[in-house]
């Protein structure tokens, strides 16, 4: 344990209080902005009741996180002690693809698309590949620690890739996280649960490696995730959006990217990534079989829905997978 991990924990803590003493008047203000989520018409008829409930609160996450994660920098500069990409790589990934996720938001609450869509699928898919592009290069050829390699769990040495194949992988890493946190934000409380877990393990990773700032980047979002499921908890008051879970699924892409243990990701990170691995199988068995589905409904959570998990039990089930999973990719990095 580094002597920074006291001080990220208190950290987490002071984001959780700042989170969930803001997010009752934020609540109101998306209330008297109309920010109303419009259900999908394919989703679960069950789902048809949430319909108007405040969504683009992953706001209320990224703001305490970009606010302190900030303040800290600004007070090691003013000491001489500039915290550099360690902890700004991965803040302007969380401001960037919030960004886009937002435009998402507003394009779907305004009606612009058919059936309350947001962007187009492909539009959406475009702009996430070049905001990863630009923080993958940036990883590389500012040689960022752990950058262009990976660790392999039960071997000491780290293996270093050619930044030409390195960062392709890279990106699709990144943008494959933003979109399975985005596919699991579907049911209360869920993406909130399953992606502060995924922080802690990663946070948890930094501390056994010596990575101070990313050690303390990670459990702010972590206390930030706490604060919003106050509000998002079954029944929720508000709902993440694309502004929370694009940046958050970006977030823990590069966090795993920079501490150079990524190929533990498809564990710490199970449920986003069984998510959106039915998605791809359901589109294909679909469009393979002529209109015949693999699942009653993805992505996957869905599945258990329907086949008579209640909304409570799905949410708790799933982060049970998802605690056990994060132990276990910890336990992974500690084997080399």
């Amino acid at each position: 344990m580094t002597p920074e991990l006291p001080f990220a924990l208190t950290l987490g803590a002071t984001t959780f209080l700042l989170t969930a003493i803001w997010g009752s008047p934020f609540v109101e203000i998306l209330r008297r902005l109309r920010v109303g989520k419009q259900i999908r018409e394919s989703g679960p008829q069950s789902h048809l009741v949430k319909m108007g409930t405040p969504t683009m609160g992953g706001i209320l996450i990224l703001v305490p996180v970009i606010l302190i994660t900030l303040g800290l920098n600004l007070a090691r500069l003013v000491q001489e002690e500039l915290t550099g990409f360690s902890i700004l790589l991965p803040l302007f990934v969380l401001v960037s693809f919030g960004l886009l996720g937002a435009v998402d938001d507003i394009e779907g609450i305004r009606g612009l698309r058919e059936r309350g869509e947001g962007l187009r699928a492909r539009t959406k898919f475009a702009g996430q590949v070049v905001l990863a592009g630009i923080v993958a290069g940036a990883m590389s050829f500012a040689d960022v620690q752990n950058a262009n390699g990976v660790y392999i769990p039960l071997f000491e040495d780290f293996l270093d890739f050619p930044a030409l194949l390195w960062i392709p992988v890279a990106m699709f890493i990144i943008v494959g996280t933003s979109n399975a946190v985005n596919f699991t934000d579907g049911l209360d409380g869920l993406a909130g649960l399953i992606t502060a877990s995924s922080f802690a393990a990663y946070g948890a990773i930094a501390d056994l490696q010596g990575q101070a700032f990313l050690v303390q980047f990670g459990f702010i979002v972590v206390g930030a995730c706490f604060g919003f499921l106050w509000y998002n908890a079954h029944p929720a008051q508000m709902f993440m959006g694309d502004v929370g879970s694009l940046a958050l699924g970006a977030a823990l892409g590069t966090l795993a990217l920079m501490t150079g243990q990524w190929l533990l990701l498809p564990i710490v990170a199970i449920i986003p990534v069984a998510n959106m691995l039915s998605v791809i199988l359901q589109v294909s068995y679909f469009k393979l079989t002529g209109g015949r589905r693999l699942f009653r409904m993805a992505p996957i959570h869905h599945h258990f829905e329907l086949g008579g998990w209640s909304e409570t039990q799905v949410v708790q089930r799933f982060w049970l997978v998802s605690i056990l999973a994060a132990m276990l990719g910890v336990a992974l990095a500690l084997l080399r």
